[in-house]
């Protein structure tokens, strides 16, 4: 049962993800093209796709987290431990976890893509403004 737990997660992960990048996809791609240009923006949005689902699976798919369902876990003060059964709440509750925790993740790395393409993008009109602006 845990190995499908481990497949369970992995597929929610990557599917999630997937949804997210299918959102972000177009205003991702105009921000690069926007700042570096069309022919790099197309690479860097790459590397930027692959970095999501990369950031989107690794915070979904939290192994320490699943190791509960196969390492004793103490349960009171006295010092017992057992095992914590795996049955269809647990999965449920962990498909769910997994979701969330898929979505924070990739909201914090898209958080700090758009931050950094916003000063970037003002580092770039500011640039445009110069060059565009007669010398003294």
């Amino acid at each position: 049962m845990f190995i499908v737990l481990l497949a369970v997660t992995l597929g929610v992960s990557l599917l999630t993800a997937g949804v997210v990048v299918m959102f972000f996809r177009r205003p991702i791609r105009q921000i690069l093209e926007r700042i570096i240009g069309e022919q790099v923006g197309g690479a860097w949005q790459r590397f930027l796709t692959f970095s999501l689902f990369v950031v989107g699976v690794s915070a979904g798919v939290q192994i320490w987290k699943l190791e509960q369902y196969l390492q004793p876990q103490p349960i009171g003060p006295d010092g017992k431990t057992r095992v914590l059964t795996l049955d269809g709440p647990a999965v449920a509750l962990e498909v769910y976890r997994t979701i969330i925790q898929v979505l924070q993740g990739m909201a914090w790395a898209l958080l700090v893509f758009f931050v950094v393409a916003l000063l970037a993008f003002v580092l770039v009109k500011r640039g445009e403004g110069r060059a565009a602006s007669p010398s003294l």
